[in-house]
């Protein structure tokens, strides 16, 4: 037992440096420095006569960024020592342990342009230190559900307008109309509004009526459609910003539940606290008396013995004792 309490006051020690160390604004800084140039080697990998002349210098520069990046992930799993279920919980640490842990695989290592594929995915883990980008990411990620939908009913209204414009119009424009896949490439084109007038003017040469097909595929593909995807993306950005900001709470309270409470009255450095201490402290007591007031309304009522003889005693008997 005694050596279990050791084991584990080891882990917390442990876990308490680490975190110290990942949440210090160098460790940060140096770490996306390196993702920064990594991402700068991999452009430079990609002009032949750089790659001759400074290979040796290049691929020393590959490994400092691995030792790098091999560093961090240990730090960040010694910060998660004391709950390691929590450093899987998270996406991005997951994320980022497979993208440092495939470096070492030997399938990979020898593989080109898998390696380099896997290096260019280094460049997404700076994300963890742009929250603004780690939000756009998830935001991207809970919009594809939507953004499935919208392909399908698009290439319905697609596939759709594709054979009446093909029906209407092969004869006349085969160049654009003459298939299924020329007319769908042609209406994808136009979605964006590229080349419509053109498109107008030679359909109005084969029938005047050809307006209410621009026209209605104009509105439905560039303006109902649009606009509906940018929703669904709002959405989801909306839903990201929440969570981010509910796992920011979350980890707050954690942080706050690890850390020792200072003493009521007094910051950290002996001084009186801040107004926002102060306030989290009244707050804090408020809550506990709440508690308390809660806790005594769920105790039953036990009746007295006098209740449970019948009448209360009489109020000059009370008064003759007293």
């Amino acid at each position: 037992m005694t050596d279990l309490t050791a084991v584990d006051a080891g882990r917390t020690r442990l876990a308490a440096r680490c975190r110290e160390v990942c949440e210090a604004p160098p460790f940060s800084i140096g770490v996306f420095a390196a993702i920064l140039l990594n991402a700068a080697l991999l452009g430079v990998e990609t002009y032949s006569g750089l790659a001759v002349d400074y290979g040796p210098l290049l691929h020393l520069a590959e490994r400092f960024c691995v030792i790098a990046f091999t560093l961090e992930m240990l730090v960040r799993l010694g910060a998660h020592a004391d709950r390691p279920k929590a450093f899987f919980r998270d996406p991005w640490n997951v994320f980022d342990l497979l993208v440092v842990s495939s470096a070492f695989v030997p399938f990979l290592r020898e593989n080109t342009t898998l390696l380099r594929l896997l290096r260019l995915a280094r460049v997404l883990r700076t994300a963890r230190f742009m929250p603004q980008l780690r939000v756009l990411l998830v935001a991207v990620g809970r919009s594809l559900p939507g953004t499935v939908s919208f392909l399908f009913v698009g290439a319905l209204i697609l596939y759709v307008y594709a054979m009446i414009g093909w029906i209407c119009f092969a004869a006349h424009d085969p160049q654009h109309y003459g298939s299924l896949g020329r007319a769908g490439l042609t209406l994808f084109l136009l979605m964006t509004l590229e080349g419509l007038g053109d498109a107008v003017h030679a359909g109005l040469a084969v029938s005047p009526f050809s307006i209410l097909y621009y026209a209605s595929y104009v509105l439905l593909a560039s303006f109902v459609l649009v606009n509906v995807l940018i929703g669904v993306v709002l959405n989801s950005l909306e839903e990201a910003r929440e969570m981010e900001a509910a796992e920011a709470l979350r980890e707050s309270a954690a942080h706050a539940a690890d850390a020792p409470a200072p003493p009521v009255g007094v910051g950290a450095a002996g001084e009186e606290p801040e107004p926002a201490d102060a306030l989290r402290l009244r707050i804090a007591a408020v809550r506990s008396a709440l508690d308390d007031m809660e806790a005594q309304l769920d105790v039953p009522h036990v009746p007295d013995a006098a209740s449970i003889g019948g009448s209360p005693p009489p109020a000059h008997a009370s008064a003759g004792t007293v």
